[in-house]
């Protein structure tokens, strides 16, 4: 009886042990596609792959978010004020804000938002959305993007999305170095320690 409690319990210690690897595998070789085209906040395009060559943190947000995407903008506002007294905030290091809602937030509703935060609209902070135009095909390029990450969205029919709650560090080439809890989990911090180890 023990030799079967021992083989069930080392058998499920490698299930467990397979299916982190799986995860941590493929979380880094996650690298968003380079073809991918999204409107800024100004209403320019920004296309990974030909944007400057930075490292990027990530957040993905809707403007109507009542609670953990605000939470996550402010404290990753107070991020870029110690990456700024570093000298490294635009120069090594740039935000990229995806909405996940890109019918709602047009390009002037992501600069309301910004103005609300008191972000300077210098560039180094970039908010992308979909082209109004065509939202269903600029919807699909988003979750393109965030499914990169295994970022999960949808709206329930109220208009207040079901999301994860990470963001994402990348490298120079879009591809994936880790991902850090949104809203109060976010610990400015813990991602200000990663950041200044790979610049």
């Amino acid at each position: 009886m023990k030799k079967i409690y021992l083989i069930s319990s080392l058998i499920i210690l490698i299930g467990i042990t397979s299916g982190i690897s799986y995860f941590l595998v493929r979380d880094a070789n996650a690298q968003i596609p380079e073809d991918i085209t999204l409107v800024t906040m100004d209403e320019g395009q920004y296309t990974f792959g030909e944007e400057k060559e930075t490292i990027k943190l990530v957040e993905f947000i809707y403007t109507h978010c009542p609670d953990i995407c605000p939470t996550t903008t402010q404290k990753m506002n107070l991020l870029r004020k110690d990456l700024i007294k570093e000298g490294v905030y635009g120069k090594d290091v740039q935000f990229v804000t995806i909405t996940i809602d890109p019918y709602r937030d047009t390009p002037e509703v992501l600069r309301k938002y910004m103005d609300n935060f008191g972000l300077e609209n210098d560039g180094n902070w970039i908010f992308l959305t979909g082209d109004q135009g065509d939202t269903l095909a600029e919807q699909k390029k988003i979750k393109q993007v965030a499914d990169t990450f295994q970022f999960q969205y949808r709206d329930p029919g109220n208009g207040f999305y079901v999301h994860s709650t990470f963001t994402y560090l990348i490298d120079e080439n879009n591809k994936f170095i880790k991902k850090f809890p949104m809203g109060e989990d976010f610990n400015k911090d813990e991602v200000f320690k990663k950041i200044m180890e790979e610049i």
